[in-house]
């Protein structure tokens, strides 16, 4: 078998391996809390062209998990007052569909979630295509290695949520964005197009994606010297390629909103943005004239949208700019979340950061500090690109990727918005790429230069080969440490901790809602209650599945106000924690709902599958 060969054998393995986990894992989960939303948003925009549900979320990736369902013949809530009535009546709506409407629940979500699992083995192969062209078919296994056996992404990647979507997406429109800048033919324009407008409806985070464009833009005519003249040449490509990634974006929201109707849409609209920028403006006045501060002034877009959603042929992209409207509002509105032993809405500046050192294995840890080393040393002492491939531009992928990085998690650091180290997964494929470029100039000979005497000769070259194969080798032990972490936790990858947190049984103690316990384990609580025979038990579960559905007439509702249940309690992390811990100053807990009768809370009777505590009293 030839190098050429072998390497697609082995690549075929690896995709297949990560396949089979992401199966496993897809079956065994129960729905975690934005499946709730995502999964009958996405059935309802294909089967009904009626986008009322989630217009947060762009609808690619729910578009992607609704597929397969439309083989099903299944019952959905249209007479519902939560479908009819409701503003974005998704929770109701979702619960309905999945639990209530005579449909198979764990059906629909395996399903829905077998869209997602073949989006993430596409984008590991598409980490691999840009990787193998920078470093070469071998190196460019190492990020794809990283990004398929991630934790994380294993997690995430078998979700129906917009993360590992989101990833793919920067990564579909900064690679042919270069391919443009690098031969600007009307191919490259169009495909560099193309995937900008398939970003923004992964995710609007991908929005992120224009102010890099511009940079790398200006960059590019700097470092090549190309003039006012080719500065006109390039912009001009950009506005294009913006218009022909809109004009996608239209044609995907007219179809999505086709049987929407226009006043609902319209009331549900102004609903929706009522407090938006502080509140209403029926004579658009932050149109008109300064008023004052940045914030009030974006209540305009929220007064053209509603402008927009009465027009039948702008009513498309205003629905858009609803979506992005409420993206930003709950960006800087933040969410309540725990932390370290913490609950605030207003979020910690260092958790992201630190989520990343006891979320991400050890070994790929190592690499990345060794990697942040030489770039250092790369950058500031040698002044050379990272990558030394084919491509004329190397440092351009350079600085687009370091751009990126810095940047996203510049904004993620001051972002209130602190629910889960998903939201920095569109960085984790560019600082594989960064650090597997680094290592391939760590890694190889660097002598090049021999004394012409024998003996110092052969002691050199000794000593280079020793040193070689010594880094070869730390390479290899790392790297099967990491491919090891990800089969110990298989197959609850959502709360994978490293050593330094002390493992994923005391992950809790750190943080908890998509990070840990997302409902992912509310099956499993099903089948501890039947090998044990359990006959009742009261139950505070945080998620996307309905505990009526799984436990039938075992099941008690129950929270911390209604005092200490006989016999059994299952109670979610997430919640204890929340109850648990400590206030940040404006926020608010009634002492009834913080768990004082659970006296020893870190003493349960079991654990499901690392999220949710069981007691017995």
């Amino acid at each position: 078998m030839n190098k050429k060969k072998f390497l697609k054998f082995l690549i075929g393995v690896m995709l297949l391996g990560a396949f089979l986990m992401m199966v496993y894992g897809a079956n065994q989960d129960s729905a975690t809390m934005d499946e709730k939303a995502h999964i009958p948003a996405g059935f309802a925009y294909l089967k009904f062209k009626d986008y009322r549900l989630n217009p947060e979320h762009p609808p690619l990736a729910k578009d992607i998990a609704a597929l397969p369902l439309m083989l099903f013949k299944l019952n959905f809530p249209l007479n519902s007052s939560s479908w009819q009535k409701d503003v974005n009546g998704q929770w109701e709506v979702g619960d309905l569909f999945l639990y209530q409407s005579g449909n198979n629940a764990d059906k629909i979500i395996f399903w829905a979630r077998f869209g997602l699992i073949i989006l993430t083995l596409i984008c590991a192969l598409f980490i691999y295509k840009w990787a193998k062209e920078l470093l070469g078919e071998t190196w460019g296994l190492l990020p794809f290695f990283l990004f398929l056996f991630s934790p994380q992404v294993l997690a995430h990647g078998h979700y129906v949520t917009t993360d590992i979507a989101a990833t793919f997406g920067f990564l579909l429109c900064f690679y042919f964005f270069l391919k443009f800048l690098e031969k600007q033919t009307s191919k490259n324009l169009i495909f560099a197009g193309l995937s900008f407008g398939i970003s923004q409806l992964f995710k609007f985070t991908c929005a992120f994606a224009i102010p890099i464009l511009f940079l790398v833009l200006l960059y590019f005519v700097k470092k090549y010297h190309l003039g006012f003249k080719g500065f006109i040449s390039t912009f001009i490509g950009l506005i294009l390629i913006f218009l022909i990634g809109y004009f996608l974006v239209y044609l995907f929201y007219l179809f999505h909103t086709w049987n929407y109707p226009i006043q609902k849409n319209y009331s549900d609209t102004k609903i929706i943005l009522r407090s938006f920028a502080g509140g209403e403006d029926p004579h658009l006045l932050t149109c008109k004239k300064w008023q004052g501060n940045l914030l009030r002034q974006s209540r305009c877009l929220a007064e053209i949208d509603l402008l927009m959603t009465k027009n039948r042929y702008l009513r498309p992209l205003g629905h858009y700019l609803l979506g992005l409207l409420m993206a930003f509002q709950r960006s800087q509105g933040g969410n309540t979340g725990y932390f370290m032993g913490e609950v605030s809405s207003s979020g910690w500046w260092y958790y992201f950061p630190l989520v990343f050192l006891i979320k991400e294995p050890i070994p790929s840890l190592i690499l990345i500090f060794i990697s942040l080393i030489l770039l250092i040393k790369i950058l500031f002492f040698k002044r050379k690109p990272i990558f030394e491939s084919k491509n004329h531009l190397p440092s351009l992928h350079q600085f687009l990727m370091l751009s990126f990085v810095i940047l996203y998690w510049t904004y993620s650091v001051h972002s209130p918005l602190n629910i889960g180290i998903r939201h920095i997964l569109p960085t984790v494929p560019f600082i594989y790429i960064l650090s597997a470029g680094c290592l391939k100039q760590w890694i190889k000979p660097s002598i090049k230069i021999f004394p012409k005497n024998l003996i110092l000769k052969a002691i050199v070259i000794g000593f280079r080969e020793i040193k070689f194969h010594f880094k070869l080798l730390l390479l290899f032990v790392l790297l099967i440490w990491y491919l090891a972490e990800t089969i110990y936790i298989f197959p609850h990858f959502i709360a994978y901790f490293n050593q330094f947190a002390g493992g994923p049984k005391n992950g809790y103690k750190y943080v908890v809602d998509s990070n840990l316990d997302w409902g992912q384990d509310l099956k499993r609580l099903k089948n501890y209650v039947e090998k044990n025979n359990i006959q009742k038990i009261a139950v505070d579960y945080f998620g996307g599945g309905n505990p009526r559905y799984y436990l039938k007439e075992k099941y008690l509702p129950w929270w911390s106000s209604k005092g200490k249940p006989k016999g059994y309690f299952a109670l979610s992390l997430t919640f204890l924690q929340g109850a648990k811990g400590k206030l940040h100053p404006g926020q608010k807990r009634s002492p009834e709902n913080e768990y004082r009768w659970l006296k020893n809370p870190y003493q349960p009777l079991d654990l499901i599958g690392y999220s949710i505590f069981i007691y017995k009293f």
